[in-house]
């Protein structure tokens, strides 16, 4: 039998997976990766430490499917989105540490932007609101305030001369691993449309978004399909034991996006991950929207128009359950269902897990995580439960921003990522949405999506109908409809006004 591989590289974690023609997984590796936090509101991770996860889950994830890389047929790469690397291009060492996508050190960056009227033109052409969540002022920071290069790094010079230069390549995260992988210096078109530099009504990086930040052209990566028959590069031997073609790359939402076979306009699904991000395929036509969401390419096929999306993007969500695991509410994720079951209610408890400002629909980068309506009577079961409606909450706020943009109603919401093995999590969100949600069997979608779109590539599936034959579901949550959702609702947002512009520095 003949395999398709995807790393699946996230925000706390890489994960390895081997797929066959059905969509089942053969074998899977995952491990952790450090978290660094320099200053408030700063955070980075260790590029060489993420290529060198990548590598070796995807080795273990071949030894557990019993198989060699001879058995694949190719190899894609999924990612966290936004986050930064900037290496040297001749001895492939990093500069700095990758700013991740959570990172808020350019905030101000970004506020002069909105203060000096560029905003509109921004999202006009990149369909993104500006935001220190994206790559460009991330880069523009490293350019502007990392160390000189050591001249054993190829040579000495200061960073942004190099760069002009052309001896140093940026990526987001799939460029760095495809670099590993095949010395290739590509990315593809769902990631390039996250860094606030992309065109992606003319798929190309643009010449004036490109001197707003002052980046040089030359270190940029060539942009390339999503499911590319041109195959990105191959891996070599000393890597992964053979030479397979690395022929598929998405952002980690829309490898979900993919994964859940979301492939016609009015098709949505939720990741909840790190973050939320539930992402709605639109057609291919990019619809702008006027209620705080994002326009963002869902994926492209080679020789064919991109499939675009409306994108909400929530910023805490696996996030809020590991804050109350890191304040010792709970001692594992799993706890936080018991927990939840063990009130009937909150008992007015509201939190808002604003930890690194709010994004879609409210986009406030000076929010602050809020916990409301605490007594004495409050107890950690009251908290967990709030924190898990917290979720619901953050999805249902997208949601009404989103049929309110494309005009279109949602009849279900296809789910995936971690915090969806929660039945009462799944349960609570279909009666705060209104709506019927749907777990696959396959839940880890995001790694699926990038297989899919490398086996695509290479024949290995012949089309999308194949795939989604192997869609198969798990289970089907069904709203109450007696469920006391509205008053609730209202008081949430009542929570989310006093969360805002919290932070001064």
């Amino acid at each position: 039998m003949e395999y398709v591989a995807a790393i699946d590289q996230g925000t706390t974690g890489t994960r390895s997976m081997v797929f066959d023609r059905e969509g089942r997984v053969h074998g899977a590796a995952y491990g952790t990766h450090e978290q660094y936090y320099p200053e408030p509101g700063w955070v980075e991770h260790d590029p060489e430490e993420l290529w060198r996860n990548a590598r070796r889950t995807l080795r273990e994830a071949l030894s557990g499917a019993d198989i060699e890389a001879s058995d694949l047929v190719a190899v894609g790469v999924t990612n966290q989105r936004e986050t930064t690397v900037l290496w040297d291009a001749e001895t492939g060492e990093p500069v700095h540490n990758a700013i991740v996508w959570q990172d808020r050190r350019t905030t101000d960056r970004v506020e002069r932007l909105e203060a000096e009227g560029k905003a509109a033109e921004i999202r006009r052409k990149t369909g993104l609101q500006p935001d220190a969540y994206f790559s460009a002022t991330k880069l523009e920071w490293l350019l502007d305030n990392a160390d000189p290069i050591a001249p054993d790094r190829g040579g000495g010079g200061d960073v942004r001369e190099r760069a002009e230069a052309g001896e140093l390549r940026f990526g987001t995260v799939d460029s760095w691993l495809v670099w590993n992988l095949t010395e290739s210096h590509v990315t593809d078109v769902t990631n390039a449309s996250r860094t606030l530099l992309f065109d992606i009504h003319d798929l190309a990086w643009d010449d004036e978004l490109l001197a707003e930040f002052s980046i040089p052209r030359a270190i940029l990566p060539e942009v390339r399909p999503s499911s590319d028959a041109d195959v990105y590069g191959y891996t070599d031997a000393e890597t992964l034991g053979a030479e397979v073609p690395v022929a598929g790359a998405l952002g980690d939402q829309q490898a979900a996006l993919f994964g859940q076979t979301c492939f016609d306009a009015g098709d949505a699904k939720n990741t909840y991950g790190t973050g939320s991000f539930l992402l709605l395929n639109t057609g291919p036509e990019a619809v702008d929207s006027d209620h705080g969401l994002l326009t963002t390419v869902g994926f492209q096929r080679s020789g064919e128009p991109p499939q675009y999306a409306l994108e909400g993007s929530i910023f805490a969500t696996g996030a809020a359950i590991e804050w109350l695991s890191a304040v010792d509410l709970i001692d594992d994720a799993a706890d936080t269902e018991r927990l939840a079951r063990g009130v009937d209610s909150t008992d007015g408890v509201y939190f808002v897990p604003a930890f690194t400002g709010l994004g879609a629909p409210h986009w406030d980068q000076r929010a602050r995580g809020t916990l409301l309506g605490v007594t004495r009577g409050t107890r950690k079961e009251h908290v967990v439960r709030a924190t898990l409606e917290a979720i619901a909450f953050q999805t249902r706020d997208v949601v009404e921003a989103m049929v309110e943009d494309s005009g279109l109603e949602l009849q279900s919401l296809r789910v995936d990522g971690g915090a969806v093995k929660n039945n009462f999590l799944c349960g609570l969100q279909a009666d705060i949405l209104g709506t019927e949600i749907v777990r696959p069997e396959v839940d880890e979608t995001t790694a699926l999506g990038a297989a899919y779109a490398a086996g695509l590539a290479v024949g290995y599936w012949d089309s999308l109908s194949e795939l989604r034959e192997n869609w198969r579901i798990d289970r089907e949550f069904e709203p109450d409809a007696d469920a006391d959702v509205a008053t609730r609702y209202d008081r949430w947002g009542e929570a989310v006004e006093r969360s805002l512009d919290w932070a001064t520095e």
